[in-house]
C-alpha cells in the first residue's frame, strides 16, 4: 500500500502568501498543514509516500519536509508541471504507484478521524475504491455523493444547483489500481482538466466495487485566510498542551494552556492560551491573546494580539491597537507611529514591511 499527498497548485486563494511558497507549507499551530497528512497517513502503516510538488513551489516543499526521515517514511516527490487536475496528479505518479492500491490525500486538508480504520475496510473488502464523506451546510459548494444505504456510491455531482444529499467529498480517497485505466478512459472536463469525480463516477458507472464512507470528526479545508485562522483555532482547542520551555520573567502572566518554544523570552508579557510560540521569539510588552500561533524567530513588541497566525522571522513593533484575525507571512514587518482605530485586520503576505502612520 502506497500514498499519494498532492502538494501542488498555485495557492491562488491564499495569497499574496503563495507567491513564494506552498500553500500546504502555511503552518497550522506551528505545524505545516502538509505534514499532518503524512503524520496521518504514516500512523495507519502507510510509509512509501509520493507527494504531487509544483514548479514553482516545489523546491519549498522539499527543503522543509526532506526525505520523509522526519516522519518514519520514504518520501518520493513527483512534479506536475501544471495543474490539470486531480486524476492528472495521479496519472503523473502512476509511475511511482505502480500497481499498489493507495490513498490519495489532498494535503490542504485536515481531518479528525484516523485512517487506521478506512483502510481496514478498503482492503478486507478489497473494494476498487473508498470516498470519504462530510455532511456539509452548503453542498453546492463541493462534490455531492449520492449513497445507498449499503454504503454503496451511486452517483458524484460536481457543484450541483440542487444536490442530491449534503454529502460532500473530502480531500481523502483510497484506490486500487483499476483507477489508472479509468484516468487512461475519462476526458478533460469543461475547465480542461481531469477530473477525480468524473474518474470515480467512471467506476460506478461499470459497476465496479466502489464505496462511501462518513467522518465522525471534522473536516478542515485550509485553501482561504479564514479557514486557516479556523483550523489553527480548532487544531489549538484539540491538541495544544502545556509546555514552556522557554523564559518568562516575573513580570509576565500565562494563563491557560500555552506552549512555549526553547530559546524564547517573554518580558511582561501576558499570554492567555491556548496559544503557541515558537523556539527563539523575542515578545515584550505584549498581550497574545486566545487562539493565536507564533512561528520561530518572531519579534513583538509593543503588541497585542489575539486569534491569528504569524509566521517565522517576522517583527511587529509598536502597534498600539489590537490585531485581530490576522494571517502574516514570514519576514513581514509591521511598525506604527501613532495611535489609529480600534482594531486592525492583517493579510500580509512574506518579506513585506507594512507601517501604519497618523493622518497629519
Amino acid at each position: 500500500m502506497k500514498a499519494l499527498i498532492l502538494s501542488g497548485g498555485k495557492g491562488t486563494r491564499l495569497r499574496p502568501l503563495t507567491y513564494s511558497g506552498a500553500k500546504q507549507m502555511v503552518p497550522v499551530a506551528n505545524k505545516p498543514i502538509l505534514w499532518y497528512g503524512i503524520e496521518a497517513i504514516v500512523k495507519s502503516g502507510i510509509t512509501d509516500i509520493g507527494i504531487i510538488v509544483s514548479p514553482e513551489t516545489g523546491d519549498d516543499v522539499k527543503a522543509k519536509t526532506g526525505s520523509g526521515e522526519l516522519f518514519g517514511a520514504r518520501i518520493t516527490y513527483i512534479t506536475q508541471e501544471k495543474p490539470a487536475g486531480l486524476a492528472h496528479a495521479v496519472k503523473v505518479a502512476q509511475p511511482f504507484l505502480g500497481d499498489s492500491p493507495f490513498v490519495m490525500y489532498l494535503g490542504d486538508n485536515l481531518i479528525q478521524d484516523d485512517l487506521e480504520g478506512f483502510l481496514t475496510k478498503f482492503t478486507q473488502q478489497q473494494l476498487d475504491a473508498l470516498v470519504l464523506l462530510r455532511e456539509v451546510e452548503n453542498p453546492s459548494a463541493f462534490g455531492v455523493a449520492k449513497v445507498a444505504q449499503d454504503g454503496r456510491l451511486i452517483q458524484l455531482v460536481e457543484k450541483p444547483a440542487v444536490p442530491p444529499s449534503n454529502l460532500a467529498l473530502v480531500g481523502v480517497y483510497f484506490f486500487s489500481p483499476l483507477i489508472h485505466q479509468v484516468i487512461a478512459n475519462i476526458q478533460p472536463s469543461a475547465r480542461g482538466e481531469l477530473e477525480i469525480t468524473d474518474a470515480i463516477q467512471y467506476l460506478v458507472t461499470q459497476q465496479a466495487n466502489v464505496q462511501a464512507n462518513q467522518l465522525s470528526g471534522w473536516w478542515l479545508d485550509t485553501g482561504k485566510k479564514d479557514d486557516l485562522l479556523e483550523a489553527n483555532r480548532i487544531i489549538l482547542d484539540s491538541y495544544l498542551a502545556t509546555a514552556v520551555e522557554g523564559e518568562v520573567d516575573a513580570r509576565s502572566q500565562v494563563i491557560g494552556r500555552v506552549a512555549i518554544g526553547a530559546g524564547s523570552r517573554l518580558i511582561n508579557c501576558t499570554v492567555r492560551g491556548p496559544v503557541i510560540i515558537g523556539r527563539d521569539c523575542y515578545l515584550e510588552n505584549c498581550f497574545i491573546g486566545p487562539y493565536s500561533s507564533i512561528y520561530d524567530q518572531v519579534t513583538l513588541i509593543d503588541t497585542d494580539i489575539d486569534h491569528s497566525v504569524i509566521l517565522q522571522r517576522t517583527k511587529v513593533v509598536n502597534i498600539h491597537q489590537r490585531i485581530v484575525d490576522s494571517l502574516i507571512g514570514q519576514r513581514a514587518f509591521l511598525g506604527v507611529a501613532e495611535r489609529r482605530p480600534k482594531a486592525l485586520r492583517f493579510m500580509v503576505g512574506d518579506d513585506c514591511r507594512v507601517e501604519l502612520m497618523a493622518a497629519v
